[in-house]
């Protein structure tokens, strides 16, 4: 299968892709707020705790602040590609939010609609 047709990405690129898209129609519409923002894609969290979607860390000496998107809590959670979009929609408007200390409505006016 040739590498540029979707069914050669895997599962993990797939999501990363989308992630990826997410991310960039939210720093379109607010380049100044998201621009010094990491998002980050990790399989699983780390041991412990809740099983959680995300994690959010604000910057610190030398380090961005960062959101780490959980793919497999996710994935289990909800099937379709429209679906999976919606809540990695709002999940990434959440922790964008709660990490600006903003209402999410502010950073997407669509937020929770889908």
């Amino acid at each position: 299968m040739p590498a540029d047709l979707p069914l050669a990405r895997s599962r993990s690129e797939q999501f990363e892709d989308l992630v990826q898209e997410v991310v960039a129609r939210l720093q379109r519409r607010l380049p100044e707020r998201l621009g010094a923002v990491e998002v980050l894609v990790a399989d699983v969290p780390p041991p412990g705790g809740d099983l959680r979607l995300a994690d959010t860390s604000p910057a610190s000496a030398g380090r961005p602040a960062r959101v780490v998107i959980y793919r497999r809590p996710i994935e289990t959670r909800v099937s379709g590609e429209r679906i999976r979009a919606a809540l990695l929609n709002d999940l990434l408007v959440e922790e964008l939010a709660a990490l600006l200390g903003v209402d999410p409505e502010s950073l997407d006016p669509d937020y929770g609609r889908d």
